[in-house]
C-alpha cells in the first residue's frame, strides 16, 4: 500500500472513531437514558454534526423520541431525518452566521417554549453550533455580526477568542440558552471542537455559563459596545462529552500499530501560525524515531486584504507543508495528510491536503508558484493542480484539525 493511502486509511479509521451516530449511540446505551427519561423524550441538536448525532439517537430510542428540532449547515441532512415528520430539520450558514441562522434561532427558542414543563430533553452540540444558530442582542445588527466574524476569522484569532466575543452579542450564549430550558430534564451529549474540550466553549456554552473574557487586541469599536454581566447560571442537567480529538488521534494510531508502524502521538495542541507550525512537524518527524507522528489542534493564518479564499487553514497548512518538504537539502522523504475533521476547511467543501516531496513539482508544472500561492492564501488552486485534495463529504463529527505525518522508511 502506497504512504498516501496507508494515510487516507488512517483518517478514515480517525472519523470513525468520533462519528457522531455511534458515539451518541453507544454513550445513550451506556446511561441507560432510555429508563431514566420514562420512555418519552425531545431531541435538540446543534452543529454541523448535528444529522450523524440525532441518527444515533434515533437508533436507540426509536419510538422514544416524540419530537426535535435539529439545525446544521447546508447539505448536511439525509433525507432519512427530513421525511420523519417528527423533526424539524432547519439549514443554516457556517463559518460567517447569515438570516438562515438567525431564523434557526428564532425557530429554537419557539420550540422549546412549547415544550410542557419537566419534559425530558435530549440536547446534542457539535462544532459549528455558534454560527448555525443565533439570537441576537437587541442593539446588535446582523451585519455588525457578520462584520465581526469575519474580522476574526481574517485575522488569526482562536476558536476560544471567537467564542468569547459572541457570547457578548448573543441572547442564547453564555449559558443564555437556559433561561428557556430551565423547567425541562435535560441531558446534553457535546463532541468537543475545542482545546481543553470545556463544555462553556463548545458552542459558546449554550447551556454552560461562562466568564466572558475579551481578547485584548480585539478592536475597540466593538469591544466598548460590550457590557459586563454576571455569568446566567445553569441549573442542573446531565451533560458528557462523547467525543474528543484525543478519540480520533488515538483510533488512527491504534490502526497504524496494528499494521506494523511505529506511531508516536503528540499530544501537544497544534496551534498558532499554520506555516510555522508546518514546518515544525515536519522537522519534529524528521529527527522522530517514530515512522509515524499524529498531531492534532486548530492552527491560525492571516489573510490578505480583500482576499477571500477557497480554502481555509488546512489547505495552508498542508501547502506549507509541501513548500518545507519540497525545499530540504536532505534525502528526507515524508507523506503528510491534514484534514479538518468535520470534512470541510475555510468556505470550501475540501476537508484539507494530502502532500509529499513532489507535490511543489506536480502543481508547479501547471505554472503556478506554490510560494505565491502561499503569500495569496490560495493554496487550495495549487493543491487542486498538484492532485493533493482530500475530499470526505460531511463526516458526521467535528473535532478539529488532524495532521498525519509518515516517514517513506515507514515500515519496520
Amino acid at each position: 500500500m502506497s504512504l498516501r493511502n496507508t494515510l487516507l486509511q488512517m483518517v478514515t479509521v480517525a472519523l470513525n472513531a468520533v462519528k457522531g451516530e455511534s458515539r451518541v449511540k453507544e454513550s445513550l446505551a451506556q446511561m441507560h437514558y432510555q429508563q431514566n427519561c420514562h420512555q418519552h423524550c425531545h431531541l435538540i441538536a446543534i452543529g454541523k454534526a448535528a444529522e450523524s448525532m440525532s441518527l444515533g439517537a434515533v437508533e436507540q430510542l426509536g419510538d422514544t423520541i416524540k419530537s426535535g428540532i435539529i439545525i446544521s449547515k447546508h447539505g448536511h441532512f439525509s433525507s432519512t431525518l427530513l421525511v420523519d415528520k417528527r423533526f424539524q430539520c432547519i439549514e443554516a450558514d457556517h463559518p460567517v452566521p447569515n438570516l438562515a441562522s438567525l431564523n434557526a434561532g428564532e425557530k429554537l427558542l419557539q420550540y422549546i417554549q412549547q415544550l410542557s414543563k419537566n419534559a425530558s430533553c435530549l440536547v446534542l452540540i457539535s462544532g459549528g453550533t455558534s454560527s448555525l444558530a443565533e439570537v441576537l442582542n437587541d442593539d446588535w445588527t446582523l451585519k455588525e455580526l457578520q462584520d465581526v466574524t469575519q474580522y476574526l476569522l481574517a485575522n488569526a484569532y482562536s476558536i476560544d477568542e471567537i467564542n468569547a466575543v459572541r457570547r457578548h452579542i448573543s441572547k442564547i450564549k453564555a449559558g443564555g440558552l437556559w433561561r428557556y430550558m430551565k423547567h425541562q430534564q435535560v441531558t446534553c451529549l457535546m463532541i468537543s471542537d475545542v482545546a481543553g474540550d470545556d463544555p462553556a466553549i463548545i458552542g459558546s456554552g449554550l447551556l454552560f455559563p461562562s466568564a466572558n473574557a475579551i481578547p485584548v487586541s480585539f478592536p475597540l469599536k466593538w469591544k466598548k459596545r460590550f457590557t459586563c454581566s454576571s455569568p446566567i447560571r445553569s441549573g442542573n442537567l446531565d451533560w458528557k462529552i462523547i467525543a474528543t480529538l484525543d478519540h480520533a488521534k488515538q483510533g488512527a494510531a491504534i490502526e497504524a500499530v496494528k499494521q506494523g508502524y511505529r506511531v508516536k502521538i503528540d499530544h501537544n495542541f497544534l496551534d498558532g501560525n499554520a506555516e510555522k507550525v508546518a514546518r515544525q512537524c515536519v522537522d519534529q518527524l524528521h529527527q522522530s524515531d517514530a515512522d509515524m507522528i499524529i498531531w492534532g489542534g486548530e492552527t491560525t493564518i492571516n489573510l490578505p486584504p480583500d482576499n477571500t479564499p477557497i480554502g481555509g487553514r488546512n489547505q495552508h497548512f498542508a501547502l506549507a507543508t509541501a513548500i518545507e518538504l519540497n525545499n530540504r537539502e536532505d534525502a528526507f522523504k515524508a507523506t503528510f495528510a491534514c484534514i479538518g475533521t468535520d470534512g470541510s476547511d475555510g468556505s470550501s467543501d475540501v476537508a484539507g491536503g494530502i502532500v509529499d516531496t513532489k507535490t511543489v513539482q506536480r502543481g508547479e508544472m501547471h505554472c503556478l508558484s506554490a510560494s505565491e500561492s502561499l503569500l495569496q492564501a490560495n493554496a487550495h488552486t495549487f493543491l487542486k493542480a498538484s492532485g493533493a485534495l482530500i475530499i470526505t463529504g460531511a463526516t458526521g463529527t467535528n473535532v478539529m484539525d488532524l495532521v498525519i505525518g509518515i516517514k517513506e522508511r515507514a515500515l519496520k
